[in-house]
């Protein structure tokens, strides 16, 4: 593949945008001097985190059961279910102590990326420490993990496998439905503070949250919305948002809020949030975590909470290891949590018992979908069915409207710049290349088939132009694919990959080439999530500029060719710009709807379009394009070719001319 130094460039316009955004925070973090200057300064924080952690469902009856008791000598373990929402069943174990005067302190402990959830013994341990030292702890399943297999009994599961994958199939299956996985997560998190605050022997004055790795960030973003917790103690997460991208560490869907960063918030913002209540920050020397940024949010919240005169209620601890709630981080939250509550940590940390999964076992074979509960992706295909029944057929201007504010569409005021690196030679054939700007140093690269090589060093347009929007790689696709490689029409061929595809792609390390789970492709798109815009979005404006240029440089019509990714683009584009006159799209998706109606989505999720379905779907922009669309070989969830017979009756269905579909 051809590479002129554009590896980086996603990257780095990122990067530069979320250190302005932390630089313009800096100045208000540093106007604040009064109480009423914090006060003012945490409002904007606390609706940036509830507008991230939301929509929240409302709260039903819990139907908690104790199935089952484990009692030791100093405590016992109760095996609990309950239902966050109706049919989401989670399991979980509390720690209780063997003698409790009156009331006692409680934590919950939402666990980390280990498959056995919480019966990990690192999870199962600090359960029975904080027991030891006096307080109810509640540690549960976060879904797929422990006893929570979302997709028990579904073959062909691979792409789900492990709890991270199977977190980000979910999530960006709710991304379509507006939703964000991470409140699903928090949600579970709420009700489990619920659940204990059912208990007459917990003390509702003192409640607190710790957990390590993805349970740090669940601590974290409990802790910044949920006003009922009293202290904190994540583990072995925080640190800042901007040190994650530009230590190119992707994240899983629920560690991406959508919007924060763009409100101007980072991690630090989490913590100040609760100010002046207690937490204490943990870390390790040697995580892939940057310590740096943990050290950076430490001082930030101190000064912060300086202003209330309780800089001591904000801690820090550093242990020596790498990533993981070592002995030495669970003595020094145990140390923390037991100084806001008036007692004394039991030091030396005691030894605890390792139990085996099966002993901690909820349900009857540790499967709750097997013994009833409901997967997430009946929930999703639920609410999708709903959306779909009650929404509102958009045609012309008002489905036009409702797609660039979906996709959040920078303004266009004039044809973007553009620059003439080298042409390059593909398959036999000279290119003409340009470099197209289209937002900040973000550049689209062009390409142009050339018949005369001296033509290679300016942008010549045509009356009538075709241009190819590939699946992942404009070179690649012009070797490889059968259609593209016979694109020999009179019109001239130009070709484009936009932001983060083919040339403006990073290099690829690792299995799964662009599409692994957590390549680049995925980190931007959750950049994107952070700051609350599209990566979808701005890779449409990004073929919308270029068409703006074509046309500015001599285009009167423009037919558009995609495949794959570049189909769901070509749709979008085809809609938005009066320039198009025609629009081919191979291996495309027939609607959202078709990824919701199934437990398993290949499709990366940069082209999911966040909140979409609650106003249109794909069908509507192909019946926008009816008399100018054609349709080769459509793609279903899974990224595999539909039957035709089907094709033809889901076109019907959608009042899609049968001429639209090509051989």
């Amino acid at each position: 593949m051809i590479r002129q130094g554009y590896q980086h460039m996603v990257l780095d316009h990122y990067v530069d945008r979320l250190r302005s955004i932390r630089s313009e925070r800096a100045e208000r973090l540093a106007a604040v001097h009064t109480k009423a200057d914090a006060l003012a300064y945490q409002t904007h924080a606390r609706e940036a985190i509830q507008a991230a952690f939301s929509p929240r469902p409302e709260k039903g009856p819990l139907n908690s059961r104790v199935v089952d008791v484990i009692e030791r000598a100093e405590f016992r373990i109760e095996k609990v279910l309950f239902e966050s929402r109706p049919g989401c069943v989670v399991t979980a174990n509390v720690y209780v102590p063997a003698a409790i005067n009156g009331q006692a302190p409680a934590v919950i402990g939402p666990c980390g990326h280990s498959g056995e959830g919480k019966a990990c013994d690192l999870y199962s341990a600090f359960g029975q420490r904080l027991a030891l030292n006096g307080f109810i702890a509640l540690i549960y399943d976060p879904f797929n993990q422990g006893e929570r297999d979302q997709y028990f009994g579904i073959p062909e599961r691979e792409c789900v496998s492990g709890c991270c994958a199977a977190h980000n199939m979910m999530g960006k299956q709710l991304e379509l439905l507006g939703e964000y996985f991470g409140m699903w997560r928090a949600w579970d998190g709420m009700r489990a503070l619920d659940l204990l605050l059912e208990r007459p022997d917990v003390d509702p004055a003192h409640l607190g949250v710790t957990g390590n790795s993805g349970g740090g960030t669940m601590s974290t973003w409990l802790w910044g919305a949920e006003d009922r917790l009293t202290m904190a103690a994540p583990s072995c997460f925080v640190t800042t948002f901007l040190s994650n991208l530009e230590n190119e560490l992707p994240a899983d869907c629920e560690q991406y809020p959508p919007g924060v960063v763009g409100a101007g918030l980072d991690m630090a913002d989490f913590i100040i949030a609760q100010a002046p209540k207690p937490v204490i920050l943990l870390g390790q020397t040697f995580d892939y975590f940057d310590r740096r940024g943990l050290k950076t949010t430490f001082a930030e919240a101190r000064q912060f909470y300086s202003v209330f005169g309780a800089e001591d209620n904000v801690a820090n601890f550093i242990g020596p290891q790498g990533h993981g709630y070592s002995i030495h981080n669970q003595q020094a939250m145990l140390e923390f949590f037991c100084k806001q509550v008036g007692r004394s940590a039991i030091d030396p940390l005691p030894d605890v018992e390792l139990f085996p999964e099966e002993q901690l076992r909820v349900t009857p074979e540790g499967e709750v979908v097997k013994a009833g509960a409901k997967p997430i992706f009946s929930f999703i295909a639920d609410t999708a069915g709903e959306m779909a029944s009650s929404r509102e057929q958009l045609t012309g201007t008002p489905l036009r409207a409702a797609l660039a504010d979906l996709l959040g569409l920078p303004k266009r005021d004039a044809a973007p710049h553009y620059r003439v690196p080298r042409p390059a030679t593909l398959a036999g054939d000279t290119y003409a290349r340009y470099a197209v700007e289209t937002e900040g140093h973000i550049r689209a690269l062009l390409r142009k088939r050339l018949v005369d090589r001296s033509h290679a060093y300016t942008l010549d347009v045509e009356s009538n132009v075709l241009l190819y929007l590939p699946h992942a790689c404009s070179q690649e696709d012009v070797q490889d694919d059968p259609h593209a490689r016979d694109l020999n029409r009179p019109e001239a061929l130009y070709t484009l990959d936009v932001r983060g595809l083919g040339e403006t792609g990073p290099e690829v390390h690792g299995g799964g080439g662009f599409f692994q789970p957590y390549g680049m492709d995925y980190m931007m798109h959750g950049q994107g999530i952070l700051l609350g815009e599209g990566y979808l979005g701005r890779r449409v404006h990004d073929v919308l500029a270029v068409l703006d240029l074509l046309v500015q440089e001599g285009a009167e019509s423009i037919a558009l060719f995609g495949r794959g990714q570049g189909a769901v683009l070509a749709l979008y584009a085809g809609v938005l710009h009066d320039s198009v006159t025609d629009v081919t799209v191979k291996n495309a998706p027939l609607s959202y709807h078709d990824w919701l109606s199934v437990p398993l989505v290949a499709w990366p999720s940069a082209n999911f379009l966040r909140d979409g379905l609650r106003t249109l779907d794909l069908v509507d922009c192909y019946r926008e394009l009816a008399g100018r669309i054609h349709i080769i070989e459509p793609w279903d969830a899974s990224m595999q070719p539909v039957p035709e017979a089907a094709v033809r009756q889901q076109l019907a269905e959608h009042g899609i001319e049968d001429s639209a579909l090509l051989a």
